[in-house]
């Protein structure tokens, strides 16, 4: 097993906290009768900032809770480490278990904005592939070592079974299996979103997804989840086959 001794604060943390660069790559404004009531850019301003609010929260909800432990932090801790007001931090979320979640939904909801804008040519699962990866590659770099990395392993362990934050990591889940498949029924000319290979198709990525991440943080790995990641779904792109699933890691 490798050893987590030089793992920096932001290698073990970067699968359940959203990075600061949620932006929205959907930026839409309201028409009425075919006339936009606002300026999109200030439209996509505003949504830019409201995202960045909701990740600044969202970063500060899980670095506590893992610095603290799960009851020692506070709603209004919380807004006061965001510099927000607690009344703005109920505007985003309705429970800090929420406000942790959230990074997960962020980074699943990106992936099919990713997924979207891949290459017409490109195989799907090869897109499927290369969408879910983007989301992890850029927060592969190490920052500030943490003296006992095996500490902050455990305390992420320990946050993840909450069950407050498990309840809301499945409704995220949901919610991003359902953005997904209609980014796949695009993708594969589905007649409908409710066909049963784009729902299919969807609900593997979930899973890829949580169980990779789940492998990553037991065994402790090296700084980066991507080539485990692009190892699960060469195994799904072959059809699981038996022989695959011996040497596939």
């Amino acid at each position: 097993m490798p050893s987590c001794s030089t793992f920096s604060e932001d290698s073990l943390n970067y699968l359940i906290i959203a990075d600061l660069a949620i932006l929205p790559k959907r930026q839409k404004s309201y028409i009425i009768k075919g006339v936009n009531t606002e300026d999109p850019i200030n439209v996509g301003l505003r949504q830019r900032k409201r995202r960045e609010t909701r990740a600044a929260l969202s970063q500060a909800a899980i670095r506590m809770c893992i610095q603290r432990g799960w009851e020692n932090v506070t709603v209004d801790e919380i807004a006061a480490a965001a510099n927000v007001s607690p009344r703005t931090f109920r505007n985003y979320f309705s429970t800090k278990a929420e406000a942790v979640a959230a990074g997960h939904l962020e980074r699943m909801l990106r992936i099919a904005d990713e997924l979207r804008v891949r290459p017409a040519d490109e195989r799907l699962w090869t897109a499927i592939t290369n969408s879910v990866c983007a989301q992890f590659e850029c927060l592969g770099q190490k920052r500030e070592e943490v003296r006992d990395a095996g500490r902050w392993m455990d305390r992420i362990r320990f946050l993840l079974t909450e069950p407050a934050i498990h309840g809301e990591v499945l409704k995220a889940s949901a919610s991003a299996q359902s953005e997904l498949a209609k980014a796949i029924a695009e993708r594969t000319g589905a007649t409908s979103v409710n066909e049963l290979y784009p729902q299919l198709a969807a609900a593997v990525v979930i899973a890829v997804v949580g169980v990779v991440s789940d492998r990553w943080l037991r065994d402790c790995p090296s700084d980066s989840i991507v080539p485990l990641m692009r190892t699960a779904f060469d195994l799904v792109a072959a059809g699981l086959a038996e022989d695959k699933t011996r040497t596939g890691g």
